[in-house]
């Protein structure tokens, strides 16, 4: 996950150059004319994608609570940033309305996801914070499957078609992932709990 999310993010920092070479085909009209909302979803997002990795290292929380504290601040201003620019860009985004959804509603769950971490660790709810953690990423991490999921398109499918539909299944795989790790975790902390004497 950590290589994967960091690749990307070296990767999309290209996008700096305001270069429109390296816009996504298909988009560089719409790019080239909102560049404030793309450089506010980039620089948020490449931010996000390296900084989330380093949460989840329980070293790091454990030995230096502070740096953890201080990349997780980080980590929610370029969530509020990457989501703020999706947003702008979602109904500009190709594949039609299908798309348009897909992408606005990645954006509104990241935002909220992202709030309950903050909400659940201001009340001292570890346990709460860590699993909306695992969602926020998650959401986060959507930018490296819908890259992988447009890998469809080589085996012939319209390309259009493949990123309207990538615009739902890329961040609903990851959502799905992070419950199904959140129950994995949750069981395997119930078994290792000390039972009761006499149970």
């Amino acid at each position: 996950m950590t290589v994967t999310a960091t690749g990307l993010a070296l990767f999309s920092a290209r996008y700096f150059s305001l270069n429109p070479a390296v816009f996504l085909p298909g988009q560089v009209v719409v790019y080239a004319a909102h560049l404030g909302p793309l450089l506010l979803h980039v620089v948020g997002g490449v931010t996000a994608l390296a900084a989330g990795p380093w949460q989840f290292w329980t070293g790091l929380r454990a030995r230096h609570p502070a740096i953890h504290r201080a990349i997780g601040r980080v980590y929610l201003v370029a969530v509020v940033a990457a989501a703020a620019g999706g947003l702008l860009l979602a109904p500009l985004s190709m594949g039609g309305p299908l798309a348009h959804v897909g992408f606005g509603v990645l954006a509104v769950l990241l935002l909220l996801t992202s709030a309950a971490a903050l909400v659940s660790i201001l009340r001292r709810r570890i346990d709460a914070h860590r699993a909306w953690m695992f969602r926020s990423y998650s959401l986060v991490f959507a930018a490296v499957t819908f890259r992988w999921w447009l890998g469809l398109a080589a085996t012939g499918l319209p390309f259009e078609q493949v990123y309207a539909v990538g615009a739902w299944t890329s961040w609903l795989i990851d959502l799905l992932a992070a419950e199904f790790l959140l129950t994995a975790i949750g069981r395997v902390r119930t078994a290792a709990r000390p039972r009761p004497a006499g149970s």
